[in-house]
């Protein structure tokens, strides 16, 4: 009886602790606009089955027919609505890193870092020129309710 104690006890905290900062980051969070602080999107980020992390945009708060003017290649004026923006990020120390970010409001794609704040559960954002995240911008996104 003791033994089967200890057995499920363990198996519990091995359980406990393979749930990681990067698992928090998975789901939908919602973006908020830098001028106005009014909610902008709903970006789903996700696990894809190649072990890389993605996100789309599921919904737009403010015109939801929304073209990608500004972007170049395949998303050229195609729909805000379902595109991808956060691309090929992998999982180290708890963050997702060494992919990209597309700012559909320019069109230009910046280097990524996005980091789960354990404190407040929101999400911190960087997209930046540089890979080290020097050069930049950061911003807070909220979990989706």
């Amino acid at each position: 009886m003791k033994k089967a104690f200890i057995s499920l006890l363990l198996l519990s905290l091995t359980l406990l602790s393979g749930f990681s900062q990067t698992d928090k980051i998975i789901g939908k969070w919602k973006t908020i606009d830098d001028k106005d602080g009014s909610a902008k999107s709903i970006v789903l980020i996700f696990k894809a089955t190649n072990g890389k992390y993605y996100g789309k945009i599921e919904k737009l708060f403010k015109n939801p027919d929304k073209i990608c003017a500004e972007c170049e290649g395949t998303n050229k004026n195609k729909p805000l609505l379902g595109m991808m923006i956060i691309n090929s990020m992998k999982e180290k120390d708890g963050t997702l890193t060494g992919g990209t970010i597309l700012d559909p409001n320019n069109g230009k794609i910046y280097y990524c870092n996005i980091n789960y704040n354990k404190v407040n559960g929101q999400l911190n954002v960087r997209g930046s020129l540089d890979k080290n995240g020097w050069i930049g911008r950061s911003q807070t996104w909220l979990p989706e309710q």
